[in-house]
């Protein structure tokens, strides 16, 4: 073929490169729609030249007619008749004032005189009783004229609103613009008003009214604009709370504010809702429109005068309210959302209209306001079951719109900084949330009558008034629900007002509402009963536990060692999940590597106490349950931090101790299940005020038991993952949780973070020791730890300054304390000891180190005045030189004795620990430290007669080096007396500074130290009393095979020399003279230092129990004689090491080893 050629010829006949088809039709197209536009263009010109053209014409030939107007006014002297006000007054002002002023919005002051004889003309004509002059009489005249009039009279109407909207934008003072808007506001009222008409009689009554109720429907409707201006009129207006003029009637502004308030509520009687009549589902649009915009107005009561509230807390003004909320719910919100958006209306000031709906409604469903504040009541004649339903409507709207807006998060955000920062609450504030706070606070002080006990008790009461109630009978099939009252209506009311309080103000939080909800007589038992009756009555193991009580004693002594197949993969996948590996790569190698398998509790006893409608967390709780069991939990959560244990165990109120093992058992469950699985956050609410309680109770029983143990763990019996991919995934969680804040991501970490208990103490153990090894992992992999020795820290202590050479040699070390040390002791005359630190040597330090600073007589630590003498900060050790860094080097020597699985033989109070694991004291604590304090506060509690007489105040004195200092418990305390009234604040004041105010300087100093070494994650797994045991041991006496199968032979002794089974035989708790539990105590101290058995057993004591032979040469005829070995035996402490002599006979043995260890000594003895 050939190539074709480059040049073309066109038909034309000149050469030329031809356009394609498709080209050419798109040119075309083009072209087309370029004359298509300028045609279009020069039509929108023509248009706007006409349109100008027109304006101009019309402002012009209104100007001249203004002018002619006001001539023919001026010079008119004739009689003011009817039909000469409407051919010659009204018809020109309606065009002139329409053209110029309705079409931009605006009224110009050049015809502010105008309007002014217009309408004082007009005022004058409705006053008359002629019915030639009176201008009413038209509405009865002629069709034509009852036409024109009709046309008139709305032209006025949205004139004179037009008026009130600009007399809001004015300056206070304009004297003309008053007078104007006053004179239109009176002709407005007249004409709404049949019984102001002059003159009718009753042949043409009939007639009037049909044109007043034309009129009013008019003004209710949108095109009047009545709504919009009356709404931008009120929110201009002054507080009047915060005025103390009187106000008279004279006062003009009081009558605008009169006539607008009667304007507004016109529409209402017009519509004839009668409360008692069939008529109830006959809503209208100007309900609608007084709902959007006057409701929405903030601060709608304080801005009207106290003697107009009455009218808009009528009954026939709130009922329609309430119904039409009720049925046009999703219409109302959205224009109310609109409304948000547009804020052309008025401003409301960073809270979304339906925010100040809410408000104002609770405001204006409050009784007389001049009611004190403890006896206040609803209005006369208010619809219960209606506000209820109408309130939560508003609130779960209120509470969208702020999740929408990312308000939850931020405040949210703001309560987490506050509560971890050191700092004042202001310095922690986001940039511009100070600006707000004022507002706020001032936007909840509207919700003040939901905070009082009058409020809540006359809800509780209305649901058993009778079911003939007459309101209720008056709705349709379609609402008669809404009528009806129940307990889960009213728990759904104040669960979303706690809600909006901890999101709108997270500081003060929802303080106000739980105060009066919890110390409601009746109100928690009422909620707990019908708890009880859903989710504990059906469930048969619960109802009939306390009749297994043997049962569940023995079920924690049985405990399985096999871990289901299904559970372990469970979690093991979750972990592959993280850490990327899959699970085929993984073959059947045990994913717990070198641990024992977790535990299991008996099933049979277990399942008692596993409820089994929480087994599916929130998601498996009936909607109407869901806010009844949050209301529960914050109210009842609220009430255990003011309960004391005589009220909690003793009389046990408000609950017996048989239900508060129901209630714990329900949470527990809920929360476990709830945490296990994946959960909405719109169930966040719940869930943390089920935590938050359920860890109220779990401490408590923690300090005095009224749970059986398997009740705890109960819920994870059969999902519990095993030790080492708990812990794993923790970590992982926990790290994932620092770059992703997402709440799927929270299932393991959080069950173990804020449910450990869940797990058995053994487990919890094993997982701190795998985070240690974890974290040791790490630390050699980042290079810090490399051979054995090589990073080691090197320090010489003298024998008398223990305490100073350790602070001065190893305080500044803070992490790296982690790292290992070789110490070398010098004795007392001044020489180096011999001997290299393999490890002993470091713990024979830690131990004799604590031993010196934790003794009272170094002045850092005392004895609690309880029985078990428990250490805790001594308040003088602030004055001491340089005594908060020593507080906070014994923070450090804790967390290395816990690093390295040291135990050291002491225990610290359980309110000092609670501080270190992060957690507020509250009054019933104080019993743990301060024994006769708890009494004499408890005897001021009940005190019968008048406190006064006990001539106490707001002051406490502290004594140190002999010297009183007066500190007082709030400002100005000194000069307070505690009365009847406020010894409670007296009470709680006292607690929380010897539980929290006095002693944290001290815990903070003590958990920096602490913290160094010891992650604060790892320390949460354990309550009080488990950092104690773990820090110092199991209980107090040992298991002798444990040890007798953990023990190293050294020296020439094996498991068949003769002494050795002396020594067993005289352990053995079962022998005639054998050693009682305390002295086997005692002999463990005398070899370890530390009294207490490793809690996991004598296979993790390190370095390991050794027993030494020491061989003593005993002459054959003394041995025959009946003579033994006279040496005494000794212990080397640093290495657990007891050196034995080779004793013949029991007897002998049992003599000499009981006084080593009552001597005190034990190297010495060598």
């Amino acid at each position: 073929m050939d190539a074709p050629r480059k040049h073309q010829v066109s038909l034309r006949g000149a050469s030329a490169k031809e356009i394609t088809r498709d080209d050419l039709l798109q040119k075309v197209s083009r072209e087309r729609e370029l004359r298509n536009y300028a045609k279009r263009a020069a039509a929108a010109a023509l248009f706007i030249q006409r349109v100008w053209r027109r304006f101009k014409v019309m402002k012009m030939v209104s100007l001249q007619l203004q002018q002619e107007w006001e001539t023919m006014v001026n010079n008119y002297s004739g009689v003011k008749t009817a039909v000469w006000i409407s051919d010659n007054l009204l018809r020109p002002f309606l065009f002139f004032m329409i053209s110029s002023s309705t079409k931009h919005q605006k009224i110009h002051r050049k015809k502010i005189d105008s309007v002014k004889i217009c309408f004082t003309i007009l005022l004058e004509s409705l006053k008359s009783s002629d019915s030639k002059q009176n201008y009413c009489f038209l509405a009865i005249g002629t069709t034509e004229e009852r036409r024109i009039w009709s046309y008139q009279v709305q032209q006025l109407t949205s004139l004179g609103f037009l008026i009130l909207s600009e007399f809001s934008e004015c300056n206070s003072g304009a004297e003309d613009i008053t007078i104007v808007t006053s004179l239109a506001m009176r002709v407005l009222v007249m004409l709404t008003d049949l019984k102001g008409w002059k003159g009718i009689t009753d042949d043409n009554r009939l007639d009037a009214d049909l044109a007043v109720k034309d009129l009013i429907q008019f003004l209710g409707s949108s095109k009047s604009g009545s709504y919009v201006s009356i709404a931008r009129y009120i929110s201009a207006l002054d507080n009047y709370s915060s005025k103390s003029r009187i106000i008279t009637q004279a006062d003009e502004n009081f009558f605008i504010t009169t006539s607008a308030i009667t304007l507004a509520v016109r529409p209402f009687h017009l519509t004839n809702f009668n409360v008692e009549g069939p008529g109830m589902l006959d809503v209208n649009h100007a309900v609608k429109q007084y709902i959007v915009y006057l409701l929405t107005i903030p601060w709608l009561v304080q801005h009207l005068p106290p003697v107009l509230l009455p009218a808009l807390k009528h009954k026939s003004i709130l009922f329609p309210c309430f119904q039409n909320l009720l049925i046009l719910k999703e219409n109302v919100l959205m224009e109310m959302s609109e409304l948000d958006k547009s804020e052309n209306v008025v401003s409301f000031k960073a809270i979304p209209p339906v925010g100040w709906a809410l408000a104002n409604i609770i405001c204006l469903s409050r009784g007389n306001e001049n009611d004190s504040i403890d006896s206040g009541s609803f209005n006369q004649g208010l619809n219960y079951a209606l506000y209820v339903h109408v309130v939560i409507i508003l609130a779960e709207s209120l509470l969208a719109c702020l999740d929408n807006i990312g308000w939850v998060r931020k405040r949210k955000a703001l309560q987490t900084d506050v509560e971890s920062s050191r700092q004042p609450v202001d310095l922690v504030r986001h940039e511009g949330e100070a600006t707000n706070e004022s507002l706020i606070m001032s936007f909840m002080d509207q919700f003040r009558p939901v905070c009082q006990q009058w409020h809540l008790t006359n809800l509780l009461a209305s649901i058993n008034r009778d079911a003939s109630n007459k309101a209720e009978t008056l709705l349709s099939n379609s609402v008669e629900s809404l009528g009806k009252l129940d307990l889960c209506d009213i728990a759904l009311f104040y669960s979303n007002l706690i809600r909006i309080f901890s999101v709108l103000s997270p500081i003060r939080g929802s303080l106000p509402v739980l105060n009066m909800l919890s110390f409601t007589p009746g109100f928690l038992v009422k909620l707990w009963g019908v708890l009880e009756v859903s989710f504990i009555s059906g469930d048969k193991h619960i109802s009939d536990n306390h009749k297994s009580g043997n049962v569940k004693q023995k079920a924690l002594e049985k405990m399985q060692k096999q871990v289901s197949k299904d559970g372990t993969n469970k979690w093991v996948s979750v972990l592959h999940k993280f850490t990327g590996k899959s699970q085929t790569a993984t073959g059947d190698t045990d994913p717990t590597g070198n641990h024992s398998e977790p535990s299991r509790v008996n099933e049979d006893s277990s399942d008692i106490w596993d409820v089994e409608p929480m087994r599916h967390g929130p998601q498996g709780i009936p909607k109407d349950m869901f806010s009844l069991l949050h209301l529960f939990c914050a109210t009842y959560s609220h009430l255990l931090l003011v309960l004391d244990d005589i009220e909690f165990y003793e009389k046990q109120v408000p609950f017996k101790l048989e239900q508060q093992r129901r209630i714990a058992s329900m949470l527990n469950t809920l929360v476990y299940n709830g945490l296990s699985h994946v959960s909405s956050h719109h169930n966040g609410f719940l869930m943390d005020c089920a935590v938050r309680c359920l860890h109220l109770m779990y401490e408590r029983d923690c300090r005095h038991p009224f749970c059986p143990p398997d009740l705890w763990l109960s819920p994870a019996r059969k999902s519990r993952p095993p030790i080492a991919v708990a812990a794993r995934t923790h970590e992982i969680l926990s790290a994932n949780l620092r770059f992703d804040d997402s709440s799927a991501s929270l299932s393991v970490g959080s069950v173990i973070t804020m449910t450990p208990h869940v797990f058995p103490f053994e487990e919890r153990v094993e997982m701190f020791r795998e985070f240690i090894k974890m974290d040791k992992a790490s630390r050699k992999m980042a290079g810090e730890i490399s051979e054995p020795g090589s990073r080691a820290v090197e320090i010489v202590v003298r024998r008398g300054h223990i305490v100073e050479d350790g602070f001065r040699q190893l305080n500044s070390l803070g992490p790296r304390l982690k790292s290992s040390i070789h110490v070398s002791f010098v004795s007392e005359s001044g020489l180096l000891e011999a001997g290299l630190d393999y490890g002993g040597l470091s713990k024979e330090f830690l131990t004799d180190i604590s031993k010196a600073a934790f003794s009272p007589e170094y002045g850092l630590f005392t004895q609690t005045s309880t029985s078990d003498r428990l250490l805790i900060p001594t308040a003088s050790a602030r004055y001491l030189d340089n005594g908060f860094q020593m507080i906070e080097f014994l923070g450090r020597v804790v967390g290395k004795a816990l690093y390295e699985g040291i135990l050291l033989d002491y225990s610290f109070s359980h309110v000092f620990v609670e501080k270190l694991l992060g957690r507020y004291s509250f009054l019933d604590e104080l019993s743990t430290l301060d024994p006769e304090l708890y009494r004499n506060l408890m005897y001021v509690k009940n005190y019968d007669g008048d406190v006064k007489d006990l001539c106490l105040d707001f002051t406490v004195t502290e004594e140190s080096f002999g010297k009183r200092h007066v500190v007082e418990l709030k400002s100005g305390g000194k000069d307070i007396s505690v009365t009847n009234e406020n010894k409670m604040q007296y009470i709680h004041a006292m607690a929380d500074y010897k539980l929290n105010q006095q002693i944290l300087p001290f815990s903070n100093a003590f958990y920096r130290g602490l913290t160094d070494l010891v992650s604060p994650s790892w320390l949460k797994l354990f309550n009080a009393n488990e950092f104690n045991q773990l820090l110092s041991g199991g209980n107090y006496d040992i298991d002798v095979d444990d040890l007798k199968n953990n023990t190293r032979y050294t020296g020439g002794y094996n498991e068949g020399s003769r002494t050795i089974k002396i020594f067993w035989e005289v352990l053995l708790p079962h022998v005639i003279k054998g050693f009682e539990p305390e002295e086997r105590c005692m002999l463990l101290k005398f070899v370890t230092s530390c009294s207490r058995a490793p809690l996991l057993g004598f296979k993790y004591l390190q370095p390991p129990f050794t027993i030494h032979k020491v061989a003593c040469d005993v002459p054959l005829w003394a041995t025959i004689g009946g003579q033994d070995v006279e040496r005494l035996p000794s212990a080397s402490t640093c290495y657990n090491t007891l050196k034995l002599p080779t004793y013949k006979r029991s007897g002998t043995l049992r003599t000499k080893l009981l006084y080593a260890i009552s001597s005190n000594a034990g190297f010495e003895l060598s």
